[in-house]
């Protein structure tokens, strides 16, 4: 008989930019595919119908504050504190659950000596943060099982023009996901300098450049809202990927191109701070740390332009494989579980 799969909850507050329900859905369907039953409670889970439309084996999700006993896991994504009835099914279960609070994604040194540590609760129960993270000392990055396999195996020209987005035989490919951003119209002076299909996905830039228009070097193409596995095929498309927040940054990383990373902005300026401990980390050179400081908006930082692919793809090259050989954050997880008495899949 086969045994019965372990049982996880995962917690998720939907804040804005969608990028917690990115996150919690990947999370969630990379777990299953491993063979966790997973319970997703998410108090909006009206991304979910494009980004994932045809849901995920293993996979149930469930409105805020869910029902149901406790599971042998359960994770709050982000610091999002699950329910009170959760909490208090979770002190009264003869095996307490084991209990993470996963927490955002950061380059930052302190992110190691945060990782891991346990937080008693008064109700008896154990809270253990867990970080995701860039190096051996942190949770890793999620990485789905074959995704390096997949992404090497695909012809990005030949699937845009099936979608109804072909680019020309002398033009680049430059994916354009961020927030708002002041050096928009320096960025479209430079990409207009050379052969440009520039693809805008839903969100704030697709209506930042909505007057831009065609001009002989550059043609903006706007995208309907995609699943997220259209989108990791958008950025193994593209050649220069702009990408915002968290999950699009990972999925920049696992694509393999040269790509520019917009930090959530923080009003104290704190994000300047997370920029600049990645750059740190996938040892940029000079010319992309710059091009990343302006377009994170850091004091000084004037618009330097953008430098040749070979200034950074080798260092990026460099990083993607140092992670690659890393075990990603779905691994460490169920290895972390595991030794805190929770079962294992089978």
């Amino acid at each position: 008989m086969t045994r019965p799969r372990p049982r996880w909850d995962l917690y998720c507050r939907v804040i804005d930019n969608l990028g917690d329900a990115g996150v919690c859905w990947r999370l969630a369907a990379d777990l299953a595919a491993r063979g966790v039953a997973v319970r997703l409670v998410i108090d909006d889970a009206s991304p979910l119908a494009w980004m994932a439309p045809g849901g995920a084996p293993g996979v149930t999700v469930q409105p805020w504050p869910g029902t149901g006993e406790p599971g042998d896991v359960v994770i709050e994504a982000f610091g999002c504190d699950p329910p009170p009835a959760a909490l208090a099914a979770m002190a009264a279960r003869p095996v307490p659950p084991v209990w993470i609070n996963l927490e955002y994604l950061s380059a930052e040194e302190w992110v190691e000596r945060a990782h891991g540590l346990p937080s008693p609760q008064a109700s008896g129960l154990t809270k253990w943060f867990l970080f995701p993270g860039f190096t051996p000392r942190t949770a890793g990055l999620l990485r789905e099982s074959g995704l390096l396999t997949r992404r090497a195996a695909f012809d990005g020209r030949a699937w845009l023009a099936a979608q109804g987005w072909p680019a020309m035989a002398d033009e680049r490919i430059v994916l354009l996901f961020d927030y708002a951003n002041p050096l928009l119209p320096a960025l479209r002076d430079d990409l207009a300098r050379s052969p440009t299909l520039l693809l805008v996905p839903q969100g704030p830039a697709q209506a930042a450049v909505a007057g831009w228009g065609h001009t002989p070097d550059l043609r903006v193409q706007p995208l309907p809202y995609v699943s997220q596995a259209d989108f990791d095929r958008l950025l193994w498309s593209a050649g220069l990927n702009f990408v915002r927040g968290e999950d699009s940054l990972v999925r920049a990383l696992w694509a393999g191109a040269p790509f520019v990373w917009q930090a959530y902005p923080q009003h104290d300026g704190a994000h300047h701070a997370k920029v600049d401990a990645l750059l740190a980390r996938i040892g940029a050179p000079p010319a992309v740390a710059a091009l990343w400081r302006a377009w994170n908006g850091a004091p000084g930082a004037a618009w330097p332009g953008l430098p040749p692919a070979a200034a950074w793809q080798p260092a990026l090259a460099r990083a993607g494989a140092a992670l690659a050989v890393q075990d990603d954050l779905v691994t460490q997880l169920l290895a972390f579980a595991a030794r805190h008495g929770a079962p294992s899949p089978a």
